[in-house]
């Protein structure tokens, strides 16, 4: 998502809560996944003990934050060959 007006270091969380609460704003499309509010994000699948998910929804969190970490580490490798972006 692209939001004129933010600078380069605004985290990706600010620019879409400005988005979302602009009178013309985003509508956040259908199928838009966000994870489980109050349960627990950042897990090790492999984890012992409280490390590991303990139910679906920190199972979800736990995918949820390996694939946005993924998709941060792209975008850095994108910005770091191609500083304009």
């Amino acid at each position: 998502m692209v939001e004129i007006g933010s600078e380069g270091s605004a985290a990706d969380s600010r620019v879409l809560r400005n988005a979302i609460t602009r009178s013309n704003g985003f509508r956040i499309p259908q199928g838009f996944l966000t994870p489980y509010h109050g349960i627990r994000y950042h897990l090790q699948e492999g984890g012992s003990g409280t490390s590991a998910p303990q139910n679906k929804k920190e199972y979800f969190n736990m995918k949820h934050s390996k694939a946005r970490n993924c998709i941060e580490r792209s975008f850095g490798i994108l910005k770091k060959r191609w500083a304009f972006l």
